[in-house]
């Protein structure tokens, strides 16, 4: 199994866990951090944290996806603006005692400067991004896992926090740990939009 042992105090008891190898020529791209003076190879076991609905709510733009045709520029467009939730910031601080915090989004590299502004405005800890190749529409539990397995082929992987069940469901089939990320509504609009068209 991948990370025998979650960070310590990584899982309070309202958040047990139920839910990246680094990219080669593929799809996915990982580069820039939230603050320039990181230590992305520090050999500390890795805290990997998605995004939308685990660290950033959402629910404000999600409008956008109810619509047909949906509106993905609008939707990502509004990701600035999105509050930060406050159970997944506090959780990725307190892995950040032990593990290297790396975020692994479905969001498309045309959003890297500001997603990392986000992170930053938000206190979030310093980390590297894996973001999707602009193009990419596989879906994000088949994505995300084969960057799970490249960075495990170097790296401990402590816990994964996801919102996704598929995600989740697949890491821990492959033997990932996996704390889901529970504390926002589920959206049937997102979630059909991430798993057929790749989106984020």
């Amino acid at each position: 199994m991948y990370g025998s042992r979650l960070c310590l105090g990584c899982v309070a008891k309202e958040w047990p866990p139920t839910p990246w190898r680094l990219p080669g020529p593929g799809d996915w791209l990982g580069s820039g951090t939230v603050t320039q003076n990181s230590s992305p190879r520090s050999g500390r076991p890795l805290a990997v944290f998605d995004l939308d609905n685990t660290l950033a709510d959402t629910a404000h733009r999600q409008r956008y996806l109810e619509r047909r045709p949906r509106d993905w520029a609008a939707f990502f467009a509004a990701a600035p603006h999105d509050p930060p939730l406050t159970e997944g910031v506090a959780l990725a601080l307190e892995s950040a005692r032990e593990c290297e915090v790396v975020y692994l989004t479905g969001r498309p590299e045309r959003c890297r400067r500001d997603t990392l502004a986000w992170l930053a405005a938000h206190g979030l800890p310093e980390g590297r991004l894996w973001m999707r190749r602009d193009g990419d529409r596989r879906p994000a539990r088949g994505t995300k896992l084969e960057i799970l397995r490249r960075l495990a082929q170097g790296r401990e992987i402590r816990v994964l926090v996801d919102d996704d069940e598929l995600v989740c469901q697949d890491a821990e089939r492959a033997g990932f740990s996996v704390v889901r990320a529970r504390w926002t509504a589920e959206s049937g609009a997102l979630k059909e939009a991430q798993e057929t068209e790749g989106q984020t």
